[in-house]
């Protein structure tokens, strides 16, 4: 009996962590690498001065870290708005401990640090964590108007 109780507990344990893969394979939410960035988001090493978004749809770019609680908070709050504006806009995420140049390179010195582009016109900072509707109306009257 403890036999079956034991292999019933495996079963469901690994049944679990693949599902837990699963969802995290099909999010939205997409992460970027300092070359990834410069050629999906903006090529700041070849256009410094002028902002050249590449991108065929807004996007909200998130500097976060493991460690900070704040940028926890806001991770689940990306997931949603990545899933709700699917086709819309575009969610992207930046871990600063892995991706120390590209952090540098935007100064990030406080996180979550949240990038706001537009289709048209200069990108927005937003430093420190928002409540969801914080997020969606940066959203709906900065990025898709």
């Amino acid at each position: 009996m403890r036999k079956i109780v034991l292999i019933a507990m495996v079963i469901l344990a690994t049944a679990c962590s693949a599902n837990a893969q699963e969802k995290k394979e099909e999010s939205k939410v997409k992460h970027l690498t300092y070359n990834e960035f410069l050629n999906k988001v903006w090529n700041f090493e070849k256009n410094p001065n002028t902002f050249s978004y590449k991108g065929k749809l807004p996007a909200i770019v998130d500097f976060y870290a493991d460690w900070c609680g704040p940028c926890r908070r806001v991770a689940p709050i990306m997931e949603k708005l990545a899933e709700e504006y699917d086709g819309k806009l575009l969610v992207y995420k930046v871990n600063t401990d892995q991706e120390r140049n590209l952090s540098a390179a935007f100064n990030v010195k406080s996180i979550p640090m949240v990038l706001f582009i537009p289709m048209e016109g200069q990108p927005m900072m937003q430093v420190g964590a928002l409540p969801e509707e914080g997020y969606r109306k940066v959203i709906e009257e900065q990025l898709l108007k």
